[in-house]
């Protein structure tokens, strides 16, 4: 039997140079059945010739991520923190932990300035060159937020603090949740920005996070473009697991100690209940940073398979929802078994390992369905048309972090509605 990355990581390399991140492999929650074929056995497809009058290929077709649909304009800015309580496992020469931390937020009113850019032009290019995306294509996507100002944001945790949004680009009166964000092995944290968006416009600070050297790639402002290190498939994974996920963790806690610190907090609020959201390992490591700290109240788990924690042996006393797309993993039928609190764990049929992130908003611009192996592509995209899967994915996530943060009543939470048909409640937990 094929394991849980092998197939994956047979495919990209398949792929070559135009290839997804082999890295990414780790975010398979599940091993294929027994007698499966590996996804490199159909062979990629080449480009389909353009037509007459087709764009040319130097002009890539601009995407646009689903406009939020919350009642607040939206604001984001990306700030460096540097943890000196750690020194970084994954760094080449040894230091503090060092990350990159997209804050999103609900702005009093839009910033006179710019809809901000997805990504910086390097880190674009390392994403659509890792994951076989047609050039270009993420310098012209289009988002909903503006770019925001942070005056006097001090680099490490611990250290003398942050200042305030300037005037134009402060939080909306009242912001006191945050949500901390995790991205997919060897992703980046701008492939979640569409979910960041529609939360910010709900109310909810959101601090997306890059952890070094798993993501893709990392800009920090003195320049330097940090690219991910991670083995595409080490000798021993569980042990890798292991090591990325209590990082990871800590990341997010390090986060969690700058949002909340009483002297100039990182977004300029005082921050009083905290969430977590993580997409694929992005996922076990909220879980894992849960069972550590108890600043996390809540925390939601997209389409991954707790790798690298305990949790599927303790399960845990906050509220958490495992929201899937894949079929069951062992590590989910454990902590169901386990969970001590307010618990779901809800299927969304016909949705595919990254639907959960803006990937299919962006694949028919980026070329995928021409560009991946249709094996890949169908488990990893899904069938749900992308506008369909971003409805899904944001009522639930934002009804989760509404119910648990801000305090209110969500019965879309309580069972099945005609509404979204697509969604299964497999197993639930509380009231």
């Amino acid at each position: 039997m094929l394991t849980r990355r092998a197939a994956f990581t047979a495919a990209l390399a398949a792929l070559g140079s135009t290839a997804l991140p082999a890295t990414t492999a780790t975010a398979l929650p599940r091993a294929p059945a027994a007698g499966t074929p590996a996804p490199h056995a159909t062979p990629p497809r080449p480009a389909p010739s353009r037509p007459a009058g087709a764009r040319s290929p130097g002009r890539p077709l601009a995407a646009t991520l689903p406009r939020p649909t919350g009642r607040h304009p939206v604001a984001t800015l990306s700030v460096p923190l540097t943890d000196t309580t750690r020194t970084d496992p994954f760094a080449p020469h040894p230091g503090p932990r060092e990350l990159m931390v997209q804050l999103w937020y609900p702005a009093t009113t839009a910033p006179p300035r710019p809809s901000a850019p997805y990504t910086d032009p390097g880190t674009a290019a390392a994403l659509e060159v890792a994951w076989g995306m047609r050039p270009g294509v993420l310098a012209a996507v289009t988002t909903h937020a503006r770019t925001g100002d942070l005056s006097s944001l001090g680099a490490r945790t611990g250290g003398p603090g942050a200042g305030g949004p300037r005037t134009g680009g402060r939080p909306a009166p009242g912001t006191r949740t945050a949500v901390v964000l995790s991205h997919g092995r060897g992703a980046s944290r701008a492939l979640t920005s569409g979910l960041a968006e529609e939360l910010a416009s709900r109310g909810h600070l959101v601090a997306a996070v890059d952890h070094t050297y798993d993501a893709a790639a990392v800009r920090f402002p003195d320049g330097r473009l940090v690219r991910g290190a991670l083995p595409a498939e080490p000798d021993d994974w569980d042990a890798q697991d292991r090591l990325e996920v209590a990082v990871r963790a800590a990341d997010l806690r390090c986060v969690a100690d700058a949002l909340c610190r009483s002297r100039r907090p990182l977004a300029g609020v005082a921050v009083r209940r905290v969430g977590l959201l993580g997409h694929s390992l992005g996922g076990a490591a909220a879980a894992e940073a849960m069972r550590l700290d108890r600043r996390f109240v809540a925390g939601l788990d997209l389409d991954g398979g707790l790798f690298g924690t305990t949790v599927p042996e303790t399960g845990l006393d906050r509220p958490f929802l495992l929201l899937t797309s894949s079929p069951d993993h062992p590590t989910w039928a454990r902590w169901r078994a386990h969970h001590r609190h307010w618990g779901r764990h809800l299927h969304l049929a016909g949705g595919g390992h990254l639907t959960a992130t803006d990937v299919p908003a962006l694949a028919h611009a980026a070329g995928l369905r021409e560009r991946w192996p249709e094996p890949l592509y169908a488990e990893f995209l899904g069938t749900l048309a992308p506008a369909r899967a971003a409805a899904v994915t944001r009522a639930y996530t934002t009804a989760f972090f509404d119910k648990f943060l801000l305090g209110h009543r969500r019965p879309l939470l309580d069972g099945p509605v005609p509404r979204y048909p697509e969604i299964e409640f497999r197993w639930t937990r509380g009231r």
